[in-house]
């Protein structure tokens, strides 16, 4: 349209947001943003569990490959830091993994461990949600990962406990679906390779975290079992770790205790 008065074409309107319409805008993509986070965090965490369990799984088949391979014995799992020890007297002995979590800065002891031809991948070794690290000795020092967030039950042919299982027939007898072999374990508490539990019925450790499973998969940990199956246990209450031999904190916590110990072998009549 031409403004008769002028003869001119009158300028057009620009189109454009108002301030407020821009605040309305942000405060949307804010909300939205703060529904969507949660469910990103929690698919987030179950992709890392979900590849923890996958490590476990692999670990669990190369434990069972040792078996076929050794006239079904059970790999050793002996190298153990016993906790009423000082001197550490099992720590020469053989292992699927020997070495102190806390101070191998390299792959060497995973490299050197029985189980290590049958899964020569270190990454294996290392739950994926595991954030723990150590400073090597370097000059200047670096944070580098943990290589290892995994134990084995102690109850699995370790010489500090004569009453376990030695061989898979051993283990079997309460069958191998219920036997946990591989578990996450605390960040906190991992040290040797070996994960500490007795029996619901022990005299003195009935009711003592030897070892403490990890909580970091949703207040949860994840386990393999002798048959080859690995699953996600979710505890009733958080897991805390400052050392060795813990109480229970509290009923729940002692629940959780109880689910793990009936999922140990029978112990072997000794002669």
């Amino acid at each position: 349209m031409i403004d008769t008065s002028t003869g001119r074409r009158p300028a057009s309107r620009v189109a454009g947001f108002t301030l407020i319409e821009l605040l309305v805008v942000i405060a949307i993509i804010a909300i939205l943003a703060a529904l969507l986070l949660p469910s990103l965090s929690r698919a987030k965490q179950s992709g890392l569990s979900a590849s923890c369990l996958n490590n476990l799984r692999q670990l669990q088949l190369a434990y069972f490959s040792y078996a076929q391979d050794h006239n079904d014995q059970l790999v050793p799992n002996s190298y153990v830091y016993a906790i009423t020890d000082t001197d550490h007297p099992y720590e020469d002995e053989a292992s699927w993994c020997p070495g102190n979590v806390r101070v191998d800065t390299t792959t060497s002891n995973l490299a050197a461990g029985l189980l290590f031809p049958y899964l020569r991948t270190p990454a294996v070794y290392r739950c994926p949600g595991d954030r723990s690290t150590l400073l090597t000795t370097n000059d200047p020092p670096r944070v580098i990962p943990r290589t290892r967030s995994y134990n084995l039950n102690l109850w699995l042919n370790c010489s500090v406990l004569p009453e376990g299982s030695l061989t898979l027939a051993d283990a079997a007898r309460r069958s191998l679906v219920q036997v946990f072999g591989f578990i996450d374990t605390h960040e906190n508490c991992i040290t040797d390779p070996t994960f500490g539990i007795y029996e619901a019925t022990d005299p003195l450790f009935s009711d003592k975290w030897i070892d403490t499973p990890a909580d970091r998969h949703g207040q949860g940990a994840n386990l393999s079992f002798l048959d080859g199956h690995v699953e996600h246990w979710r505890w009733r209450t958080s897991k805390q770790c400052d050392g060795w031999g813990l109480d229970v904190r509290n009923d729940l916590d002692l629940a959780d205790l109880r689910r793990l110990q009936q999922n140990l072998p029978m112990p072997r009549v000794l002669e």
